[in-house]
């Protein structure tokens, strides 16, 4: 039996508390985890659902059935639904080094984390990294992480993530390729259990270059390191035109994609299922996963947000952690 999941509660002043609770409801028969916030928190979200206050994550199980668990954790102030107090940023910041902790320690199987908020983060605490995913990496020790994103037919990773499209070609290294298909790989086989992984990669340009007519990228540097990789016993095929490489029929020929920027992994992710995506963090000592969506100021303590992504992301989380166990 894996330890429960430890989720934090993110920006409080979002969507992440109320998403927790109805998590519960669906989730309480079927895994383990524990809300990390603050009891003043836990008792302002609007919701008829119940908590329990735990003092360890062991008495996870056995809290599940009766109420949401939650461990408290001190914050600097009330909660106002929709507008983030600058002095609880050390608090959010706070919350996912507790997670880390409890995960290292062997208390918790997995991180799901509920949305951030990086400018609130900024101006509250000076907070020096672009978001969750490199305080992550920086915590774990790690010099590169990949961000997956994940639902039930389609699997994504980007090589580049939040830049400009005009800073794209740049950035595409064989460094950063190959430590970004090696760390996919590694992945799919120990925390998706999927004995050879086939990945298929996406050409940069239109029609994958169209045999350098539309780009060099593909002849110069994405083919090339495919064979390398192959020839170390990675199962990598392509560089595919990314325009045909998300149909039903494509998607069956592989495990995961990788793509060379954002919106080439996202948007088709997103057409497939807009609610249900999951992000996942590859190549932490750990696993991490969180829903695919923001803090959503907008709707928070309207009961309007939607749940499903916390929901599979932590239905990923528990089934990540379950074959890392038996991978070891």
């Amino acid at each position: 039996m894996t330890a429960p999941i430890a989720l934090t509660c993110g920006e409080p002043a979002g969507i992440g508390l109320e998403l927790s609770f109805w998590a519960w409801e669906v989730l309480r028969r079927d895994l383990d985890f524990f809300l990390i916030a603050d009891r003043r928190h836990m008792a302002q979200t609007v919701t008829d659902l119940p908590a329990i206050e735990i003092c360890d994550p062991s008495e996870t199980a056995a809290t599940m059935a009766n109420g949401l668990p939650f461990l408290h954790h001190q914050f600097a102030e009330t909660l106002m639904p929709g507008l983030p107090a600058r002095a609880n940023a050390i608090g959010v910041i706070d919350v996912i080094r507790r997670a880390v902790d409890l995960v290292r320690a062997d208390q918790a199987s997995a991180i799901c984390t509920n949305p951030i908020h990086k400018k609130a983060l900024h101006d509250g605490a000076d907070f020096a990294f672009p978001g969750h995913t490199e305080f992550l990496a920086h915590l774990g020790g790690v010099a590169r992480s990949v961000m997956m994103l994940t639902s039930p037919e389609l699997r994504v990773v980007p090589a580049t993530i939040h830049v400009a499209l005009s800073k794209v070609p740049d950035l595409l290294t064989a460094e950063l390729l190959s430590e970004t298909l090696r760390i996919t790989h590694a992945a799919l086989k120990t925390t998706f259990a999927i004995e050879n992984p086939r990945i298929a990669v996406a050409g940069l340009n239109p029609h994958a270059g169209e045999g350098g007519a539309m780009g060099q990228d593909e002849i110069k540097l994405i083919a090339p390191l495919i064979a390398r990789l192959n020839a170390e016993g990675l199962n990598l095929t392509g560089p595919h035109s990314a325009d045909t490489m998300f149909h039903a029929e494509a998607r069956a020929r592989y495990d995961a994609a990788v793509c060379m920027y954002h919106d080439q992994a996202l948007i088709p992710i997103k057409t497939l299922d807009f609610h249900g995506g999951t992000n996942v963090t590859l190549g932490l000592p750990f696993i991490r996963t969180s829903p695919d969506h923001g803090t959503a100021f907008d709707l928070a303590g309207k009961g309007l947000a939607n749940p499903s992504s916390l929901i599979a992301a932590l239905r990923q989380a528990h089934s990540m952690a379950i074959n890392a166990s038996e991978a070891t």
